[in-house]
């Protein structure tokens, strides 16, 4: 089973995400559980925690169909002392977050070394990042996302998130996020099914499936290789349809959060029902 859709506005009280969700077709969403640019938000009351798994349940939606992402000020791989432990201090709080929302993932970047150490170090620091975060919470698995090798963030290789993974202590509380965009911008071609194929397999012998817990599809507004996070609406960029159509079609994608970061929310029912289509057809094959 596919579960498709997109990150969706909680503003209002994170109970409204749900609903944001079922009005454009999903059956999946993800969602920032706080201000993504701020570093630390009040404690979730127990009647906004409650008001979400109610809205949850309504809805038809699981832990497995929901991508929360953290705040976008994180960086788990910072050079400093300073800023590695603010980093960690507002992960942990995001964890925890997730945790009291009854949720069982937590999608983020793995973090920029900022040209002041090694990538292997900041990578170091990711993992144990990651394993401080697993010791002080409970059911959430961290989630990294692959990135587009802007500046100096990390993350925009395989090799790299197959790295943090090795150094983290319990793999059963550790994952990747695949973004399409990212990926593409980062040199790994996704024109052609044959381009996925290739670049999947790379991607299954450096990290594995198992370790795959979400995608997000996006187009690209810029050419493979360009070092540039653009995203584009599915089928009017770089990547064009070819892409996604393969996506639907493998069985790594069924039963993960597939989630749409397309720049225009007003196509994002339009989206969910084409990647819809895809799957019916397959069905139909």
């Amino acid at each position: 089973m596919k579960l498709i859709g997109a990150h969706v506005s909680a503003s209002g009280g994170l109970e409204n995400a749900p609903l944001n969700a079922k009005n454009i077709g999903a059956n999946a969403f993800a969602l920032f559980t706080k201000n993504q640019r701020q570093w630390f938000s009040p404690a979730l009351g127990d009647a906004a925690v409650k008001a979400f798994m109610e809205a949850c349940v309504k809805y038809g939606f699981t832990a497995d169909s929901i991508l929360p992402h953290d705040s976008y000020l994180i960086n788990l791989g910072h050079p400093a002392s300073d800023g590695l432990e603010k980093s960690r201090t507002s992960f942990n709080e995001e964890m925890k977050r997730c945790e009291l929302l009854g949720l069982d993932r937590l999608n983020f970047h793995p973090g920029s070394h900022l040209k002041e150490i090694s990538e292997s170090d900041s990578l170091a620091r990711v993992a144990e990042s990651i394993n401080i975060a697993l010791e002080r919470t409970h059911g959430v698995t961290a989630v990294i996302e692959n990135t587009a090798g802007q500046g100096s963030n990390l993350g925009y290789k395989f090799e790299h998130l197959a790295g943090i993974i090795d150094k983290v202590e319990d793999k059963s509380r550790v994952g990747v996020c695949i973004d399409t965009c990212h990926a593409f911008a980062a040199g790994y071609d996704l024109k052609t099914a044959a381009d996925c194929e290739k670049t999947f397999a790379e991607f299954d012998r450096i990290v594995g499936f198992r370790y795959l817990k979400g995608m997000h599809l996006n187009d690209a507004k810029k050419d493979v290789g360009s070092h540039v996070d653009r995203h584009e609406s599915i089928g009017l960029g770089m990547i064009g349809i070819e892409c996604f159509k393969w996506l639907i079609s493998q069985d790594f994608t069924d039963n993960i959060p597939l989630i749409l970061e397309t720049p225009d929310e007003e196509k994002w029912a339009e989206e969910i029902a084409m990647l819809r289509s895809f799957e019916a057809k397959q069905e139909a094959k």
